[in-house]
């Protein structure tokens, strides 16, 4: 807090803040409101001089001048001043200059006892996040949809706003890291492409004679033939799956034309071998009769 410059503290209570949220800013600032009383209005007239340091409210309104000073450990990164009188000397400014740095080395002292003199390693999952992110232009109209009917279903889930340009590059500005995560992880399941070998958690979908399409990912079914159903025969689909459920399935596949295969029977444990029998023991040689 600062009676005399609402500026100088947001300027130290705004890098706390960036601090605590884990922004990778490269050095702790501080600021300073410095003043000036002159006992005959003008440093070039004679008389009393006082450089005032972090100045009052009546300070400012009444002062020759004041300046604001802020900068890191190592130096000055903004300056700004207002001058009430006719000029100053360079020896005058050297002289304020030297007391506003002897001022802001202190304040960043006070800082550093909070337990922030660096920011924190990680950004804070309440801190807003910006993330960029780039799909391949064929996928551009899946992501944003009929009349941006896919993109604004998106922004308004997660409350994260999403830009996308010509050339597929996609920019997310989300309140948190959370949400922002949770957005590409969407756009993500949108413009993915199915990959062999790999295993899925989908929905049946519809279901024919010869097998059942599953969604696994969004707006993107595979086929579960009959013969992948099940380790054992299978007469009818609906024996074994239904519209609706929930099932785990291996891709198995992606034909020239875009056609997925899959198989539930892929990912079932291997039946054990049956036990082979036991071959009946050999009767025992009776013993020869005694003559």
């Amino acid at each position: 807090e600062s009676n005399g410059s609402s500026s100088m503290a947001s300027v130290c209570g705004g890098c706390l803040s960036l601090m605590d949220a884990g922004v990778p800013i490269k050095a702790p600032v501080a600021g300073i409101a410095m003043g000036l009383i002159s006992e005959k209005g003008s440093v070039k007239e004679g008389g009393k001089i006082k450089i005032l340091t972090d100045i009052t409210g009546t300070e400012d309104h009444l002062g020759d001048m004041d300046f604001k000073v802020t900068g890191t450990a190592e130096g000055i990164t903004a300056f700004q001043m207002d001058i009430k009188i006719r000029g100053i000397t360079p020896e005058l400014m050297r002289e304020a200059l030297e007391q506003a740095r002897q001022g802001r080395i202190h304040i960043l002292g006070k800082m550093a006892e909070l337990g922030l003199a660096a920011p924190r390693p990680h950004v804070s999952e309440k801190a807003p996040t910006m993330l960029k992110m780039r799909i391949p232009t064929t996928k551009i109209r899946d992501v944003i949809g009929s009349g941006g009917s896919v993109i604004k279903g998106m922004q308004a889930q997660t409350g994260c706003t999403i830009n996308i340009d010509d050339n597929g590059n996609i920019d997310i500005a989300a309140p948190t890291g959370k949400a922002g995560e949770v957005c590409r992880r969407m756009i993500e399941e949108l413009t993915a492409e199915p990959e062999p070998g790999r295993k899925y958690k989908g929905k049946v979908k519809t279901i024919q004679p010869f097998g059942a399409f599953v969604e696994i990912l969004p707006g993107r079914d595979g086929l579960v033939h009959i013969s992948e159903l099940a380790d054992r025969r299978v007469d009818k689909v609906e024996d074994v799956v239904h519209v609706g459920d929930e099932v785990e399935v291996l891709c198995l596949g992606v034909d020239p034309k875009g056609k997925v295969k899959l198989s539930m029977k892929a990912l079932l444990p291997p039946k054990a071998a049956p036990a082979a029998e036991a071959a009946p023991e050999a009767p025992a040689a009776e013993a020869p009769a005694e003559a």
